[in-house]
């Protein structure tokens, strides 16, 4: 690590001292694989996003379900807002349990432009809640879905007026006057008349019905929840879809593609506007191209994207309506004598996100992660170091693919911490308080093999150490001449933070795993 972080208030963070590193523990597991078990393309998940209350935490798959878990820990002692006004201590790890699920996107084939179209969930992003409903956005490649989850109620009748014995008893009702059949209603009524013909006036017998079967009372026993799609937000982007945000203003989210950047309004699916297009007049004089892209926590005119040359871009919609010209530009100068064949891949950006209350952004390089201020444009104020062992394979990295895997980062709530993930199936949680050398790698696993490692203060010296892995027995992953193992086929690349705990929800392959502090 490289550089001092600050704190979100502006002011300089706490030091290491104040907050030591945290103890991560296990806390659960959903879809763990058995020994030896194949796991589905379909059930890989691809995107995890936890809402802002931190109660409630979604999933996505390449299969097109979202997956949706509540916590229910907090209901035993009452609700979070009656807990902070009691200064309760809640002494218990997060609990989540399996609440729903629902099928988001099906695969669809692009006839004019001969293009199947994966219904693979890119990303799920959480909205306003309303009347204790769930709204939420998902997209894969194309189409952005708007979604509400509620609760309905079934109701059953639990008494009638007649009891089932006697109806049963009584029979059908006939006619006295058999010279003439009647045909009986649903209802219990009779025509003179066969049902093709029922126009004629219906004849009931003097003092009515006494089977005729009511429901008395009427109960609520049940609920289930329902899923239903309110919008769809369509025929918007000629490029994969790999960002969507929601703005703090409640009532519109972007949408960014590899050249552009949509407005959206929530209630409007049929339009929106374009406020960023860098596609150039001649496509051979493409550069660079759009990665990720990101609402400003706080401040509804603001929103910052990336691009695969590493730099970030900060916009102010109220510029202008197409905002082609950023209002800051972050991004790091390159060291002379250090370009390489590679040095544009891993410089990509994956993923960027905004602190709580959107003083710094953190980005998320191939090999690094970086903490942005967005009032110091000269450079990142710290960078830490993910997988630094592996810069020697990068060429093997490049033949099998795997310099192009496109790896998300997250912060914790306080701003002191940030996590990010790596091969063999780790995560590494960083501390970013100024003076703070914590550094902590986890196997996602029920068994996480912890390593405290210290940061070294000077960039200079070899990180080889920070990543060093001892594997569990019966696999044979590869091993440099340090004793770092990596395994490429196997890789973390979602995880999110908890808004507001020390609590992580990460990926790995068809399993979700959470670990708390």
């Amino acid at each position: 690590m490289t550089g001092n972080g600050g704190g979100e208030d502006g002011t300089a963070a706490p030091s290491s001292s104040a907050s030591p590193p945290l103890d991560w523990k296990f806390s659960q597991v959903f879809g763990e694989r058995t020994a030896g078990e194949e796991v589905q393309e379909v059930d890989i998940i691809s995107a995890i996003e936890f809402d802002k209350s931190g109660d409630h935490l979604a999933t996505g798959d390449r299969g097109g379900r979202v997956v949706l878990f509540e916590r229910t820990d907090l209901k035993e002692h009452g609700s979070r807002r009656d807990l902070e006004r009691q200064d309760f201590v809640i002494s218990r790890h997060p609990e989540f349990r399996y609440k729903t699920e629902f099928q988001s996107h099906e695969p669809e084939f692009d006839y004019l432009k001969s293009l199947e179209i994966e219904e693979k969930i890119n990303k799920i992003r959480w909205c306003q809640t309303s009347n204790s409903a769930l709204f939420l956005l998902s997209t894969n490649d194309k189409t952005i879905k708007f979604w509400k989850v509620q609760e309905k109620k079934v109701k059953r009748i639990s008494e009638m007026n007649v009891d089932p014995s006697q109806a049963a008893g009584n029979g059908n009702i006939s006619s006295s006057n058999t010279a003439s059949p009647r045909a009986y209603l649903p209802n219990g009524a009779c025509s003179e008349v066969p049902y093709k013909n029922l126009s004629h006036d219906i004849n009931f017998p003097p003092g009515g019905f006494p089977t005729l079967r009511l429901p008395v009372v009427v109960a609520s026993q049940e609920t289930s929840l329902l899923a239903r799609c309110r919008r769809v937000y369509t025929h918007a982007h000629d490029y994969h879809i790999n960002s969507i945000s929601n703005n703090s203003d409640g009532e519109t989210f972007i949408s960014a593609d590899d050249l552009r950047i949509n407005l959206w309004n929530l209630e409007i699916s049929n339009q929106s506007f374009n406020i960023v297009d860098v596609k150039p007049a001649n496509m051979e004089d493409l550069t660079e191209v759009i990665t990720s892209a990101e609402f400003h926590p706080m401040q509804c005119n603001t929103l910052a994207y990336s691009s695969s040359k590493g730099s970030i871009r900060l916009i102010d919609l109220r510029q202008s309506a197409l905002c082609d010209n950023h209002s800051k530009l972050f991004e790091e100068r390159e060291t002379p004598g250090s370009r390489s064949f590679f040095t544009e891949i891993i410089a990509s950006i994956s993923d960027i996100k905004f602190s709580k209350y959107g003083r710094h952004i953190l980005s998320r390089d191939y090999m690094t992660l970086k903490l942005w201020d967005i009032n110091m444009d000269s450079g990142p104020v710290a960078t830490f170091q993910v997988h630094e062992y592996l810069r020697p394979k990068l060429c093997d990295l490049y033949e099998n693919d795997s310099i192009f895997d496109k790896f998300e980062c997250c912060l914790s709530g306080d701003g002191l911490r940030l996590a990010t993930g790596s091969y063999s199936n780790l995560f590494r949680v960083f501390g970013c308080a100024s003076g703070s050398t914590e550094a902590t790698t986890l196997e996602a696993c029920k068994n996480p093999m912890r390593r405290q490692v210290q940061t070294p203060a000077r960039p200079t010296r070899s990180l080889s150490s920070l990543t060093r892995v001892v594997r569990r027995g019966g696999e044979s992953p590869s091993v440099d001449a340090n004793g770092n193992s990596y395994d490429f086929t196997t890789k973390l690349l979602h995880l999110a933070w908890h808004p507001s705990e020390n609590s992580i929800a990460c990926a790995a392959a068809n399993s979700l795993y959470m670990y708390y502090a």
